[in-house]
């Protein structure tokens, strides 16, 4: 048997403003989505993005209570460019969304952001950078 990584799940304080951060960035979830307590993206390469209300959460796990602390978890998107970069970056600050860390040129070869998804989630978007003399 072989186990494989399959699902990436995260708990929202509030569905509807998780699906419509992780809408802007191109997943696509289910119509009627907002009213569910536990919904799923496919994302490419088999993976799953799971949500779950806290109350869903907390249904099979009376004890659990959201962590007090952030910087455990990042997903990370790669966008087409760098110009994509600093375009996703700006629209999901201009909804409202936390900026964490503005479009900048990593030392490792890519356009960076990080932007807090409504719970506090780091969400990272990146592309690489041209080769020089490009």
């Amino acid at each position: 048997m072989t186990v494989r990584f399959a699902v990436i799940g995260l708990a929202a304080s509030d569905l509807a403003a998780s699906l419509a951060f992780y809408r802007r960035l191109g997943l696509v979830f289910p119509d009627g989505a907002e009213d569910q307590p536990h919904v799923e993206a496919e994302l490419p390469g088999a993976l799953v993005l799971a949500l779950d209300t806290e109350e869903t959460v907390r249904s099979f796990h009376p004890g659990w209570r959201p962590s007090a602390g952030g910087g455990r978890v990042a997903l990370a998107f790669r966008c087409d460019s760098p110009a994509e970069v600093d375009a996703r970056y700006q629209e999901l600050v201009a909804a409202g969304h936390h900026g964490e860390l503005g479009p900048w040129d990593a030392f490792w070869g890519q356009r960076y952001a990080t932007v807090h998804d409504p719970d506090g989630n780091a969400v990272d978007l990146f592309a690489p950078l041209p080769a020089p003399g490009e």
